[in-house]
């Protein structure tokens, strides 16, 4: 599981500088180290015939924005700066495909009061799906979805994945792959860093926003349907409608698009490569290699 994400030539960039990672410091009085006060986001870059191309950057740095304003963490890069430094840093690293980090994290400060200063930092590594390429085992969680009115579940913030790192390590203790959360009403709201699709009788059905961490992913796979005439239903999903259903799939940056072979034991009946999700799976990978021309903007 542990891999080097940097070695003494690779370099982030850092306020508007691109440095050495091995040389940069870290502020060890800062809210984000001792509170989790910071936001990021998760970007791909993809090796195109067109080139390189980051997959939706302009959403991502919107929605990293959006994190911060949602916590009151300052932003004060626009997201063209920031695009453009992503892609520089690429070509510094000399990276066609890579997974990219974005980072904004507090000044040194001790106080529990929003902070008045913030950094921003960016990071990119080779690293293939996160989950692999393989159907997924996973199992429901002992661990809860944040109650959305304790947190702002909409921002993509540091200290809410101690809440995944929990579920997911409990689920990988038990012998499954990935763990699924249910919110404080026992519905299911999605897997530790991931959206939740199932299909039953040739539809989609996904939980609604107000529960779950607005994907991306989530929202390309949505696009697609449409593309597709497929029909998606965003309801409230019980873990008897997860495990009565024809199949199901994760999406999300990291993971992309994957499969799901059983939940608590029970396995799909259908074959997975007759379902909607591989069909998804298939013109989601088309789409980010740029090798069909969709609506979906990138």
């Amino acid at each position: 599981m542990n891999m080097q994400y940097y070695n003494q030539d690779t370099y982030i960039y850092l306020n508007g500088d691109f440095v050495k990672a091995s040389e940069a410091g870290a502020d060890l009085f800062g809210q984000s180290l001792h509170y989790g006060y910071g936001a990021f986001e998760g970007l791909r870059a993809y090796n195109t015939h067109h080139g390189i191309r980051i997959f939706k950057a302009e959403e991502h740095f919107d929605r990293l924005q959006q994190s911060c304003e949602a916590i009151h963490l300052p932003y004060t890069w626009s997201t063209q700066q920031l695009m453009d430094a992503t892609y520089e840093l690429l070509e510094k690293n000399n990276l066609r495909a890579a997974y990219i980090r974005p980072l904004v994290f507090s000044g040194p400060n001790m106080h529990l009061t929003a902070a008045t200063t913030a950094n921003i930092m960016i990071a990119a590594w080779e690293w293939g799906p996160y989950l692999g390429q393989n159907l997924l085992r996973v199992c429901t969680s002992t661990v809860e979805r944040p109650n959305p009115k304790s947190f702002p579940v909409e921002a993509k913030v540091s200290g809410q994945y101690v809440n995944a790192i929990l579920a997911s390590n409990e689920a990988i203790k038990r012998g499954f792959d990935e763990a699924l959360l249910l919110d404080q009403d026992g519905f299911v709201a999605q897997a530790s860093s991931e959206n939740l699709f199932i299909e039953k009788d040739f539809k989609l059905y996904t939980p609604p926003l107000d529960q779950v961490f607005p994907g991306i992913t989530r929202q390309t796979v949505i696009e697609l349907c449409k593309e597709l005439h497929i029909d998606v239903v965003e309801k409230k999903l019980s873990i008897q409608d997860v495990l009565e259903a024809d199949s199901a799939f994760l999406s999300g940056t990291a993971s992309e698009i994957i499969g799901i072979k059983e939940v608590n034991g029970v396995t799909y009946k259908e074959d997975w490569e007759h379902t909607i999700g591989a069909s998804i799976q298939r013109k989601y990978k088309k789409l980010v290699l740029e090798e069909e021309n969709y609506e979906v903007i990138i």
